[in-house]
């Protein structure tokens, strides 16, 4: 099977645009990641493009060429960049194109995403309950982790306060201004035990990657990143994930970022032991502590120590969210994903500036989670 290959990358800032479109945004991060590659828009074969906010995001065309190309909207939740560059990948590898794109972009309203539960088929109590505001749930979650896995608030609040240390470093973050674990812990408490600065904001923003057949990467300007591989996986019953209002009895059921890792691991050829440098679903602080086991990144338990020790900082064995993760960035859940490969690109090339991690990074990994309960990983290398 033909391998794919990102060979453009562009990203427009993330925050607030008064009076701009989403699809505007995305336009501009199309034709950044165009220029990046060497590329021309006429010569995109096929592309996948997501967003939650825009009804018809492939109305983008409009902005860039009305060509005849083939762009397919897709949507999953906060997997929907993952799917984007899952799919954008797998036409090259059938044959079906040689040149294709992936594109995100939203436009979200100030304030926590909250919705009638009926419409995921969870009863209203649910919700009059306030267990369908995404901060209840995370607030739940991590409660629970901490008190089974020996997690403590200050090791919260240095994930946090490492986000935004990161994020003061780009440019195209949104939330810049660094905080300390003291400043975070100060800061007042949403939901028990995470506080104001631990969770990350609905926003705006674009991304976009050009993937095109590796044996033609030579055509074309930008120096090549490999998709090792792509991997989505929804939750198995019992689970406890967004959207899901109980717990099982018995065993608990694997997370589908379990599932998710397992499955890309072993399609990649690459282990956890591997990873060079990785960007994490940081939803909230307790999140991307969470989600470091899950990925196989460390044992439940062992983040105390890791992060205690610096070994997630950029300058540390393991670097995640180097460019601010959603804390620092915020979600537009339809390029929160392509963002993370951007930074991963951005990293496995050595041209992240400031922000750049030591030695020469040969595996980048990025993972994604979200309602209802849908987790997707890439793992990309030299």
């Amino acid at each position: 099977m033909t391998e794919a290959v990102i060979i453009g990358a562009g990203l427009h800032p993330f925050g607030r645009f008064p009076g701009k479109p989403a699809l505007d945004m995305g336009a501009d991060a199309v034709r950044l990641a165009l220029a990046d590659a060497g590329v021309n828009w006429p010569q995109i074969q096929g592309g996948y493009i997501g967003s939650y906010e825009v009804a018809n995001p492939d109305a983008i065309v409009g902005r860039l060429g009305l060509t005849g190309v083939p762009l397919r909207g897709v949507f999953n939740g906060c997997a929907t960049a993952g799917t984007a560059v899952a799919l954008a990948a797998r036409a090259i590898e059938t044959g079906e194109h040689d040149l294709t794109i992936a594109i995100g972009l939203d436009k979200h309203p100030r304030g926590a995403f909250a919705a009638d539960p009926s419409v995921a088929g969870i009863p209203s109590w649910y919700g009059q309950t306030g267990l369908f505001l995404t901060t209840h749930f995370f607030g739940m979650k991590i409660n629970r982790y901490m008190h089974d896995h020996g997690i403590t608030h200050e090791t919260l609040a240095r994930v946090a306060s490492k986000n935004f240390r990161n994020a003061a470093g780009n440019d195209k973050a949104w939330r810049r201004t660094p905080l300390t674990p003291e400043e975070i812990l100060a800061s007042p408490v949403l939901n028990y035990p995470l506080r104001q600065y631990m969770y990350c904001g609905p926003d705006e923003g674009a991304a976009a990657l050009v993937l095109c057949r590796a044996d033609q990467a030579h055509k074309y300007l930008g120096k090549p990143v490999r998709i090792r591989s792509t991997a989505l996986r929804s939750r198995r019953l019992g689970a406890f994930e967004v959207q899901s209002p109980s717990f099982p009895a018995g065993e608990p059921v694997a997370s589908p970022t379990v599932d998710a890792a397992l499955a890309a691991y072993e399609s990649a050829g690459i282990g956890p032991e591997d990873v060079d440098v990785a960007q994490l679903q940081d939803t909230d602080a307790g999140s991307e502590i969470i989600h470091m086991a899950e990925n196989g990144l460390c044992k439940d338990g062992e983040q105390e120590r890791l992060i205690a020790e610096g070994t997630t900082e950029i300058g540390g064995r393991l670097p995640v969210n180097t460019d601010g993760g959603l804390l620092g960035n915020g979600e537009p859940i339809g390029a929160s994903g392509l963002r993370q490969i951007h930074e991963i690109v951005l990293q496995l090339r050595g041209t992240a500036g400031g922000r750049q991690i030591p030695g020469t990074p040969r595996v980048g990994y990025t993972h994604l989670y979200g309602a209802p309960g849908a987790s997707a990983v890439t793992i990309l290398s030299t």
